[in-house]
């Protein structure tokens, strides 16, 4: 007679297996066995988890997996724009394939099929390694809650996004988008580029957070835009994101004639309004920026925030370190040897006043050659004059 378990056999031939598990219930093998020697066999491995403590509840994992993904995300306390995200990659990207799964059935060889159609059918290798990404955390979130044993997404480098070379406008090529954008939005141009500022910090920007005479801007909050066009006020993107960016003195006259202007009234007003009085919105800068730059040349692939690494560019150029970028940025990184650095208030002047200089340096080289280029046409018109 066994000590653990028991087994029997059924009219068809076949044997079953079952056993009290560690909280007095039975238990039974979920499937047959062709002999009595193969029921023992499953047993015995029961019996070494349980001696272990590694052997889980079989119908742990019995959970519908778009209803566990679905709670996970809303336990995971994240931003508006980021739970957004997490929704339209699970919609469009995940459910349609593991939505009626249960937890435990989705298998490695599952989610390297799914991995490989969502390549071929979308192409889009970016948005499959964020779908990935996903999944696993689902899924290790399982594995700790001790649904499954173990994350079934274990392909390499699944994960991995190979960001794209970002482009780099010239000092020329900022100011001429600013022209391009209109007089409204100018200086939402200029402070994404030399400030450099997201464009959901500027959305929240208020008058309080200007001053003049230092030349300085204080990011608090960031109002991002979800794609329903509703905008969420809140806290920037991360701790490193509450910020005071000194600007390069050259804007003084823009950030100037952008208060008397543009900026809604009052010590609480918004520093960027639409024509009617309406806060920024992602939509209608959109078509603007788009328009603008068409007019300037730049590629279809440059998007506003380009205009960030722009900054990182000139500012690295004009003698910062990579901590002032990240300071000046709202950056933050987990490296150990950037912890032991340091960027204070004056060293964000110095950047700042090296970024005037270079900026200053190039516009006047820039209108030192149109004048050359001027005064050679004019050179030649005379010539066919006096023929």
């Amino acid at each position: 007679m066994r000590r653990f378990g028991a087994v029997r056999q059924y009219r068809s031939g076949r044997w079953t297996a079952s056993y009290l598990d560690p909280t007095g219930a039975r238990q039974r093998s979920p499937e047959t066995f062709a002999t009595r020697e193969d029921a023992e066999v499953w047993l015995s491995q029961v019996e070494a988890d349980i001696t272990r403590k590694d052997w889980r509840d079989p119908d742990a994992g019995a959970v519908n997996f778009e209803e566990y993904a679905r709670k996970w995300v809303a336990e995971r306390g994240v931003a508006p724009t980021t739970e957004e995200l997490y929704e339209r990659l699970l919609r469009l990207h995940i459910l349609p394939t593991f939505g009626e799964s249960d937890v435990d059935e989705i298998t490695p060889p599952k989610v390297r099929a799914w991995r490989a159609e969502r390549l071929k059918t979308t192409g889009a290798g970016s948005t499959v390694a964020k779908s990935y990404r996903l999944l696993k955390a689902i899924l290790e979130t399982a594995t700790d809650d001790e649904l499954i044993r173990r994350n079934p997404c274990r392909i390499r480098g699944a994960g991995k996004e190979t960001a794209r070379e970002r482009e780099i406008a010239s000092v020329a090529e900022v100011d001429a988008l600013a022209d391009a954008v209109g007089p409204r939005w100018r200086l939402m141009v200029y402070l994404g580029a030399y400030g450099p500022m997201r464009p959901e910090e500027q959305a929240e920007l208020r008058r309080k957070d200007v001053r003049l005479e230092t030349m300085t801007i204080r990011v608090r909050q960031a109002a991002p835009e979800l794609s329903t066009g509703r905008r969420v006020v809140g806290e920037t993107k991360s701790e490193a994101g509450m910020r005071t960016i000194v600007l390069p003195a050259f804007l003084r006259d823009e950030l100037r004639n952008h208060l008397d202007w543009y900026a809604e009234q009052g010590r609480d007003g918004l520093l960027f309004v639409g024509e009617k009085g309406a806060p920024f919105r992602r939509s209608s800068f959109g078509r603007k920026w788009r328009k603008a730059r068409e007019k300037v040349g730049l590629p279809e692939g440059f998007v506003f925030y380009d205009l960030r690494h722009t900054g990182h560019t000139l500012s690295t150029r004009s003698g910062a370190t990579l901590k002032d970028t990240m300071v000046r940025a709202g950056q933050s990184s987990e490296k150990a040897a950037l912890i032991y650095q340091h960027s204070d208030h004056t060293r964000q002047q110095e950047v700042a006043d090296g970024l005037d200089k270079m900026v200053r340096k190039q516009r006047k080289k820039a209108a030192k050659q149109a004048r050359k280029e001027r005064k050679k046409g004019t050179g030649g018109a005379d010539v066919v004059r006096g023929a």
